[in-house]
């Protein structure tokens, strides 16, 4: 009996492990099946796109920047596609027709194909960068690889290229590259590429999910071939004085439109400091001081005062100028640009009615150019005053300016009395072609009436004609102009010794413009005053202009403005210019003492010069000693000097013309 109770026992053991077995496997099963369903219905959207992206990859396709043109349409600044071509051999099914798609296709030679080929290589590169076009035929070749990027391309080289700025990993970095940014760059599209088990891209297997949207075109209102004389003239400028560097603004007065804009540093490119430096302007500030007088009714042309003999002491300090004048009217003190009369006539002028005349003409404020960067200078309230404000704001000094708002508010004097925003922007246009926006001339205030305007007019061709300003004289027609000299302050804000600021601002021609220049020049060494230095580079740009083909100017108008009675041209050419021979001006201004702008500021030499010993010397030395010397130059080639005509040994007197010929080694 015990051994058959002991055998159910075992039995129901048995049974009851069965049951826990097949119970544990139930279970198994049930997890199983729910898990399944997750997978397949709650997290299947989940799961086939972690499947698909290990077959696919999605990658950003850039777009191509929109272009920057000139006011004619000359490209400034493309966007071109270029590509690599690499061959990764161990994927390549015939050697032969690699070698034939690249010959064919892209023009390399059979050799390099060849070698690019070779399947002792496990990767080559085809020498070059291809366009789209030339790379169309090689996708989905097995073996091929091509990896493009969009390069910016400025096709007339080093021209404006402070003005446009560049693109730094695919942003634009100064300039218009800058400042247009998000019309330029456009909106990148989406590639999805097709990979295999290792995950290495498929050849041919790419569809474009998102195409990219190109950046739009910019038309900005400068003319290049002006933009390219400007530039040449200015650093012929600095060549010639020595300058450390230098800006030139060329504008329409009528509309504001930038026509050209450059900025120099040691003869090369530098970013715009015509936009973003300021100095101290010196006596180009000295029109609009007259025509605050004029307006408030203080004084008129025939006024005069007594320069005392070109020494003034007052509040403190001495104003003093070159030239020892006595009584001067109005129209002399502009002419002769003394510092005293200018001082002593401002006098009249509260306070209030000077501050508002510099501020109404822009001075202390931005211009609102489309340009990054841009310095508003200084002009502080009359409450910020000292004693000898009054006189040192009437002679260009405790206030700071830009080039181009000297550009502006000369512009305002050229067009009748009305302050322009400066305009870059002419156009904005999409892919294809179609005008989005355009820019209209924008009247910022008026300034002042226009019969004021017109009546500074015949002063300031008095002060080309026959002051300060005769290095820009014209034999047919008239330019109406007023320079300037300032102390240069260096970085630690106190004025450096021997440093100044040399500048000119003009209208063409005076009694109908068609165009404005404002030229500054940063530390010229030996002449330094503005009529000296400065508006040769305006006389200089309006001849080449004049001579071109292609010119800027309205012929018919020009026509109508030459001088009734004109005197012949010079019988020798003279190709560039030179540093003046003939009164200079100067705004010096030490502690106690103002030196005025005007006289006999340099002296040539005398009789009894020979030429000296040039040739092996640089360009750049040679004009320097040149200049020193009173000489008019004409430059001939490039490089160090060959020779000269006359020779060196024979003898030359001051503004005798010399033939510098270039070409040595």
């Amino acid at each position: 009996m015990s051994r058959a109770g002991g055998g159910g026992g075992g039995a129901h053991e048995v049974r009851a492990r069965r049951r826990l077995l097949l119970l544990a496997w139930v279970c198994l099963a049930i997890v199983m099946i729910a898990r399944a369903a997750e997978v397949q219905i709650v997290e299947r959207t989940a799961w086939a796109r972690d499947a698909l992206g290990q077959h696919q990859k999605s990658r950003a396709v850039p777009a191509a920047r929109g272009r920057i043109l000139d006011r004619a349409g000359g490209e400034l600044a493309v966007s071109h596609w270029r590509a690599t071509v690499g061959v990764a051999t161990n994927e390549i099914r015939d050697r032969a027709e690699v070698e034939a798609a690249l010959v064919d296709e892209l023009g390399v030679r059979a050799q390099t194909a060849a070698r690019v080929s070779d399947p002792t290589q496990s990767w080559s590169v085809v020498p070059g960068r291809y366009s789209s076009t030339q790379v169309a035929e090689l996708r989905g070749v097995p073996g091929i690889h091509i990896d493009g990027e969009l390069k910016r391309l400025y096709p007339r080289a080093d021209l404006a290229r402070g003005l446009l700025g560049t693109v730094l990993d695919g942003a634009g970095a100064g300039g218009i590259e800058q400042a247009m940014d998000t019309v330029l760059a456009g909106h990148a599209g989406r590639d999805v590429v097709a990979r295999d088990n290792r995950g290495q891209e498929i050849p041919g297997q790419v569809v474009t999910v998102e195409p990219p949207v190109p950046g739009r075109d910019i038309v900005l209102t400068i003319d290049q071939d002006l933009q390219e004389v400007a530039e040449e003239m200015l650093a012929t400028a600095l060549d010639s004085t020595g300058a450390r560097g230098g800006d030139i603004v060329i504008t329409d007065p009528m509309t504001g439109e930038i026509l050209a804009m450059a900025s120099m540093a040691e003869g090369a490119a530098a970013p715009l400091s015509a936009v973003n430096t300021t100095f101290e302007p010196g006596s180009t500030i000295k029109p609009f001081i007259t025509l605050a007088l004029l307006r408030h009714g203080l004084a008129s042309f025939t006024d005069s005062v007594d320069t005392e003999g070109g020494r003034w002491e007052v509040n403190g300090r001495v104003i003093t100028d070159i030239q020892r004048g006595g009584w001067l009217t109005l129209s002399e003190v502009i002419r002769e640009s003394s510092n005293v009369g200018m001082a002593k006539f401002a006098s009249r002028l509260t306070e209030g009615q000077q501050y508002t005349a510099l501020r109404d003409f822009g001075f202390g404020t931005p211009t609102g150019i489309a340009l990054p960067a841009e310095a508003s200078g200084v002009l502080r309230r009359p409450e910020l005053w000292s004693p000898q404000s009054t006189h040192s704001l009437a002679i260009g000094y405790e206030l700071s300016v830009t080039p181009v708002q000297m550009a502006m508010a000369y512009g305002a004097i050229a067009n009748g009395g009305l302050l322009m925003e400066p305009r870059l922007i002419k156009e904005i246009r999409d892919a294809d072609g179609r005008l989005v926006r355009f820019g209209r001339p924008r009247v910022i205030r008026r300034v002042v009436p226009e019969h004021l305007t017109r009546a500074l007019t015949p002063v300031l061709v008095d002060v080309v004609d026959n002051g300060t300003g005769t290095r820009a004289r014209m034999s047919y027609f008239m330019v109406a102009g007023k320079s300037g000299t300032a102390r240069a302050t260096g970085g630690d804000g106190r004025y450096e010794e021997s440093a100044y600021h040399a500048s000119f601002g003009a209208h063409f021609p005076a009694e109908d413009p068609q165009i404005l220049f404002f030229v500054k020049l940063d530390r010229p060494s030996g002449t330094y005053y503005g009529g000296a230095t400065a508006a040769p580079v305006t006389l200089a740009t309006l001849e080449r202009l004049l001579s071109a083909r292609q010119s800027p100017f309205d012929r018919r108008a020009l026509a109508r403005a030459q001088r009734e009675d004109f005197e012949p041209p010079a019988t020798t050419p003279v190709v560039r210019f030179a540093v003046a021979t003939d009164q200079g001006e100067a705004d010096t201004w030490t502690e106690s003492t103002t030196s005025g702008e005007a006289g006999a500021a340099n002296v040539p030499p005398g009789p009894g010069m020979i030429v000296p010993e040039l040739e092996g010397a640089s360009l750049r030395v040679a004009l320097r000693r040149l200049h020193k010397m009173g000489l008019r130059i004409e430059l001939r080639g490039s490089g160090t000097v060959s020779a000269t005509v006359p020779a060196a040994g024979l003898p030359i007197a001051a503004g005798d013309t010399i033939v510098v010929m270039g070409g040595g080694r």
